[in-house]
């Protein structure tokens, strides 16, 4: 999602239909329904100044259907400036609302928007930035160069020859948002905001592979003819696009990569947050909003290295039981990593393989949700590959969510490069945290509800929702989803993210280098060094968000092990996992929410929220 998804607000936009009131809006309190209309303007607004964020949630028809030949164009100062005025104005517009006229379940998302609002403005007002947690405007994974691409191919939906029109619009447009972010990084570098070396040969890499094929042998040409012809569109979509990408795609990413070319001499030694200028600043609120805490990095680390200390030894049990008795955990793991009967061929027939194995551990767990969910949403997930062309410095792996209409799936994408990087018994707590009852369950539950505005289902917070998907590999074992040794790929999984807090904190804290943390990640894990190494400068350019996984898993599973302590033999895991239908919210609102949710169902109120058309008591 773009910066200006959530930054919203401005003059009245009512007249925008772009989804039916939801059930809430009717809700008693004499604020509730001025809340909710507030609510309804502030993401109508979000979506008419994004285009890209309207055809993410699949908006980009009817009335809206002009966004869908756009992208967001302004020079990136003007669109900074813009969203902190807008964001600012919403601030003051909720808080003009009093908490006390409203209902509880109007209070709660008050407070969640709230939130997201005020922690949204803190680096653009206090250090010119857009992101605390993502500080360089061009790296490995960020850039117009690496997103809009995939974006065109994947978000960007052609079901007609309006639909290949507006494709070829955007096309066009990308040309001028290369140029606006080119300006914007040589801006910025003067400031000192200018990825490591490594992180900008990663980058300069992957520009030149993109730039690489003669324009009508180029991704992004292939897209639009691959899809009209599916279609039966006529028309020469490709050689109109083919000429858009040579004579101005191509030339703004030629000038774009003579740009960071020239600065990469210049880019500053280190590779954590202490090498920027008020780092130790831009680190402490890049935590804050990765973790939705006050955890110092000094706290976080050793909750890491104690975590470490923990999940190891219970593998230790597992692998010496599986007859791996040599060496340190982390030297046992590499050496299961290796067994040729772990191993997919890194091939395209062995990642079709893999593929499939992956659809079908999601399948055999969406049966048996049913026993652990009240709520079972049924949106389809699809799973592919990381697009070959941005594979080098992509993630391992993430979920895209799937249109609110519904018009296109959600997908969970994985990072093919080298087979290698997935043993077999590694994926099915991978398939279960991406998919369900990880993200796609979390996120598709939130969609679907009728409890939260929309304005909240497009927000989200790492901590609440990557907690969920690490807390969701759990109840997948409590499903019976492993067999054998995929258990200690399940306890590794929690290791990995253990050590992440340990190594996040190294790099930005304590002036860890990228092989330092490298070492530790592999040494711990028995993670394959490239992979390892992926992570590692994910990490270094993307501040605090890897501390989110682990900080948001404990307060998951502490909160449901006090529900549990509260109600004894009355505790039901599928009424327990009823909360998800609140949306996400910070951890502290979450275990104050699960209480309180405890305490009604403990009093013999069920759910613990008030009714909708009813005031909270």
């Amino acid at each position: 999602m773009d910066r200006r998804a959530f930054l919203t607000t401005g003059a009245t936009v009512a007249a925008l239909p772009l989804l039916e009131a939801p059930a809430f809006a009717q809700a008693a309190g004499s604020g509730d329904a001025r809340l909710n209309a507030l609510f309804e303007e502030l993401f109508q607004e979000a979506v008419r100044t994004s285009p890209t964020l309207a055809t993410s949630l699949g908006l980009d028809k009817g009335p809206l259907a002009a966004l869908k030949s756009k992208l967001d164009t302004d020079p990136v100062p003007v669109q900074r400036r813009d969203d902190l005025a807008r964001t600012r104005r919403a601030i003051s517009r909720l808080q003009a609302i009093p908490a006390s006229s409203l209902s509880d379940s109007a209070k709660l998302n008050r407070e969640v928007v709230l939130y997201q609002l005020e922690t949204s403005i803190a680096a653009p007002s206090r250090w010119n930035i857009d992101s605390a947690q993502r500080p360089y405007p061009i790296f490995q994974q960020g850039g117009a160069y690496f997103s809009l691409p995939d974006f065109l191919n994947s978000a960007h939906t052609i079901e007609n020859a309006a639909d290949a029109e507006a494709y070829l619009s955007r096309l066009s447009q990308f040309a001028t948002v290369l140029d606006h972010e080119t300006a914007e990084q040589r801006m910025q570098a003067a400031r000192g905001f200018l990825a490591p070396a490594w992180s900008i040969d990663l980058t300069l890499g992957q520009m030149r592979k993109l730039r690489a094929s003669a324009p009508a042998q180029s991704t992004m040409v292939d897209s639009i003819v691959r899809r009209t012809a599916a279609k039966n569109i006529p028309g020469d979509w490709g050689g109109r696009a083919a000429q858009i990408v040579g004579s101005a795609v191509y030339p703004a990413l030629d000038r774009q990569i003579a740009m960071m070319e020239q600065l990469r001499p210049t880019t500053r030694p280190g590779d954590g947050a202490w090498r920027l200028t008020n780092g130790d600043a831009i680190y402490a609120e890049a935590l804050r909003q990765a973790t939705t805490t006050n955890f110092s990095p000094d706290e976080v680390h050793n909750i890491g290295l104690q975590q470490v200390a923990d999940l190891s030894a219970q593998l230790d049990t597992i692998l010496r039981g599986a007859g791996y008795t040599q060496g340190s955990v982390g030297q046992r793991l590499a050496q299961l990593n290796v067994e040729p009967s772990q191993l997919y061929a890194n091939t395209d027939a062995g990642r079709a393989e893999l593929l499939a194995g992956l659809n079908e551990d999601v399948a055999t767990l969406q049966a048996k949700l049913p026993q652990a969910f009240a709520t079972v949403p049924t949106a389809p997930l699809e799973i592919r590959r990381v697009p070959p062309e941005i594979q080098d410095g992509a993630s391992n792996g993430y979920y895209r969510r799937a249109a609110l209409d519904g018009s296109r799936p959600a997908i969970y994408f994985i990072n093919l490069k080298d087979t290698g990087d997935w043993p077999k018994y590694s994926l099915p707590a991978l398939s279960y945290h991406e998919g369900v009852p990880g993200h796609h369950l979390q996120i598709s539950i939130s969609q679907e509800s009728k409890d939260i505005p929309t304005l909240r289902k497009i927000g989200g917070f790492s901590a609440y929702s990557e907690g969920w998907a690490l807390y969701s590999e759990e109840v997948a074992n409590e499903l019976n989803g492993y067999d054998g040794l995929e258990r200690a790929g399940y306890l590794q999984s929690f290791l990995f993210r253990a050590a992440r807090l340990v190594i996040d904190t190294g790099l930005h804290a304590k002036r860890w280098t990228r092989e330092q943390a490298t070492d530790y990640m592999v040494n711990t894990t028995g993670f394959a060094r490239p992979r390892s190494q992926r992570e590692i400068e994910r990490y270094c350019t993307q501040m605090g968000q890897a501390c989110s996984y682990k900080i948001g898993h404990i307060a998951w599973t502490r909160a449901r092990a006090e529900a549990q302590r509260t109600l004894g033999d009355r505790f039901d895991i599928r009424q327990f996992h009823e909360v998800l239908r609140e949306g996400a919210m910070p951890l502290s609102i979450l275990e104050r929410r699960i209480k309180e949710r405890t305490a009604a169902q403990a009093g013999g109120m069920p759910g613990g929220a008030p009714r909708r058309g009813e005031r909270g008591r």
